[in-house]
């Protein structure tokens, strides 16, 4: 194959569909300043996607390389070759749930390599992103023997109950946690 392409002076991305490569390319480089470029996705893309294509990106936010670094990983499973940093928008039913502290619409950064129960900071509960119907809720999250209770943070929603399956851990339900969340007003 690669003399047909020689002899024909073509590369294998002229075999390609120009636009399907730049949906797949055209995310922007890292700035050359102090902030590092996090891009917001669908829940979905989220809880199930290692590395984001310029495809899902529904926008890019900007945050202080300085502030990243600063964040404490606690990886468990295979997450090494995941983004690390991933936002997502709140929606009606995550923003209500863990309301005071999250509104609709509320920018969520989500540390994907910081996906077990230990608390961040002594003595606070962590917030979520849990892989939950093919999307990703946040909820602060707790173990009770082989099942996920994920607590809404304000009492009128209703806890739920997400038992484990047999051949998953809690690592594999946890998209990771929630570092920052920014609410425009």
């Amino acid at each position: 194959m690669d003399k047909v392409l020689s002899v024909q002076r073509l590369s294998v991305l002229d075999l390609l569909d120009p636009n399907e490569i730049n949906k797949r390319a055209s995310i922007p480089p890292p700035s050359e300043d102090e902030f590092d470029n996090i891009f917001v996705v669908e829940g979905a893309v989220a809880a199930s996607q290692p590395l984001v294509m310029s495809m899902n990106v529904r926008e890019i936010c900007k945050f202080k390389r300085s502030f990243l670094r600063k964040l404490r990983s606690d990886m468990h499973g295979r997450r090494g070759e995941w983004e690390r940093f991933v936002a997502i928008k709140a929606d009606a039913s995550d923003g209500m749930s863990m309301y005071p502290r999250l509104l609709p619409g509320a920018t969520v950064l989500i540390d994907r390599h910081y996906n077990s129960l230990q608390p961040y900071r002594k003595g606070e509960v962590n917030m979520y992103a849990v892989h939950l119907r093919n999307t990703c809720v946040v909820r602060h999250v707790e173990l009770a023997g082989r099942n996920l209770v994920l607590r809404p943070h304000n009492p009128t929603y209703a806890v739920e109950v997400l038992p484990l399956e047999e051949e998953l851990g809690i690592s594999d339900y946890l998209v990771g946690r929630v570092c920052y969340i920014g609410i425009e007003t």
